[in-house]
């Protein structure tokens, strides 16, 4: 087992993989409350619903832990389910069914794309720069969330955000697990992430502020009210409207995905020569999972950038999503126990991982401005357009058109002037 996860070679042990991968499965738990509400909004099974959530991301983690050796935890995209749900069926019309169906194939063309190599070849040419801008916009983006969670940073119709009230409950236990990991991550406390979660988690449930679970075991909802319905409405997709919503699909989670992948590896020191080892297989293992997700009756699935939680208390091999896999496994039984991870609880984790992802942007060239300009909108727009996805394409539009003006045209791979394009044509259209 050692061997085949490079233990030795990554400098890592089943203790440190073991407590990443049930950091990161903490960190991600609220998929499987949150993903049911958001999709059940469309006219779908909320109990399918979380058996299908936990299903995929059982099935996405094993896959990118055992193909590409990752620690990288897969389920449900937060941005995704929310398109599907508000954009695609209530604002668009479209039957869930059909909608559901055009996730499918947009995860099997994800897999042609990753069997071809072309997704793995797009992440290779983008430059170092911009890779390093990615994973530090991300790092802001996370800490926003944890922020936002933890009731710190609110909606201001006036100033459009602007902080929280400090003397909420909610806000006040956040505030607790925040210093509470701080305290053990400046002193060297291995796992302070993950113990100041739990701390927290105490906390909350003697104060009054987490409802202590009535029961720990549940009855596992059953999978059929959405198992195989893509199958049955594969005639239904063939319209402008359909396949719009199909690109959609492969826009964000192309890039969604290529942006997590980029962070954790970076973060995780995985990346060599500028390139992520084994980038091909971790991405057939994300199209795969979206698939899977699909037929199980859930929206598209991604590489989750909570991940780096997991990563920033030790994770490095893929042993850390098999453990990711086995608690969501766990996770189908004891569904009543899931309410006490509540947003609070992992606020301090995404604000801290956020810091720590952050420290990427050191190694950006802030002296060339042609860089400095595209890398910043990078960076910035993922925590104001609440989106990793328009970040990243904001950067490339802002590349090459820098390094055109520089007449450096020949120093951009050819694959960053066709991306530009799409994206403005993606921009002008969307």
């Amino acid at each position: 087992m050692k061997t085949f996860f490079q233990f030795a070679e990554r400098e890592t042990t089943y203790r440190k993989e073991t407590l990443a991968g049930v950091t990161t499965f903490l960190s991600m738990a609220y998929i499987l409350v949150v993903n049911p509400i958001i999709l059940s909004q469309a006219g779908m099974d909320k109990g399918a619903l979380f058996t299908a959530t936990a299903l995929s991301a059982i099935v996405g983690s094993l896959l990118i832990g055992i193909l590409a050796n990752f620690p990288i935890g897969i389920a449900p995209s937060m941005g995704l389910n929310s398109f599907f749900t508000f954009s695609v069926c209530i604002g668009m019309g479209v039957q869930w069914e059909i909608a559901l169906t055009g996730v499918f194939v947009a995860g099997i063309i994800f897999m042609i794309l990753s069997v071809m190599k072309i997704r793995e070849k797009i992440i290779n040419v983008i430059p170092q720069d911009l890779k390093y801008a990615i994973a530090g916009g991300i790092g802001f983006f996370v800490a926003f969330i944890g922020f936002k969670n933890a009731g710190l940073v609110v909606a201001n119709p006036e100033t459009f955000v602007s902080i929280g009230n400090l003397s909420s409950p909610a806000t006040l236990l956040a505030v607790f697990g925040f210093v509470i990991t701080l305290m053990m991550l400046v002193r060297g406390i291995r796992g302070g992430i993950f113990y100041g979660m739990v701390a927290t988690t105490v906390l909350g449930m003697i104060t009054g502020k987490i409802d202590v679970p009535h029961s720990i075991i549940g009855k596992v909802p059953s999978l059929e009210p959405t198992f195989g319905v893509v199958f049955t409405h594969l005639g239904d997709i063939f319209t402008l409207e359909i396949m719009a919503v199909i690109f959609t699909f492969l826009f964000v989670a192309f890039f969604d995905t290529a942006g997590a992948l980029i962070a954790v590896a970076s973060q995780a020191g995985i990346m060599k020569d500028n390139k992520i080892p084994n980038a091909g297989r971790a991405l057939l293992a994300d199209s795969a999972s979206g698939v899977a997700g699909a037929i199980f009756g859930t929206s598209t699935t991604a590489s989750f950038v909570e991940s780096s939680a997991g990563v920033a208390v030790g994770g490095r091999t893929g042993f850390t999503s098999i453990v990711i896999a086995l608690c969501f496994s766990i996770a189908l039984f004891f569904s009543p126990i899931l309410s006490v991870i509540t947003p609070e609880v992992t606020a301090p984790a995404l604000i801290i991982v956020g810091a720590l992802m952050a420290t990427e942007v050191r190694h950006i060239n802030w002296s060339r401005l042609e860089i400095v300009i595209p890398t910043f909108v990078t960076i910035i727009m993922m925590p104001l357009t609440f989106s990793v996805a328009t970040g990243i394409a904001l950067g490339f539009i802002l590349y090459p058109l820098a390094m055109i003006s520089l007449k450096k045209w020949k120093d951009v791979h050819p694959i960053m002037y066709i991306l530009c394009a799409l994206f403005i044509v993606y921009f002008a259209f969307s």
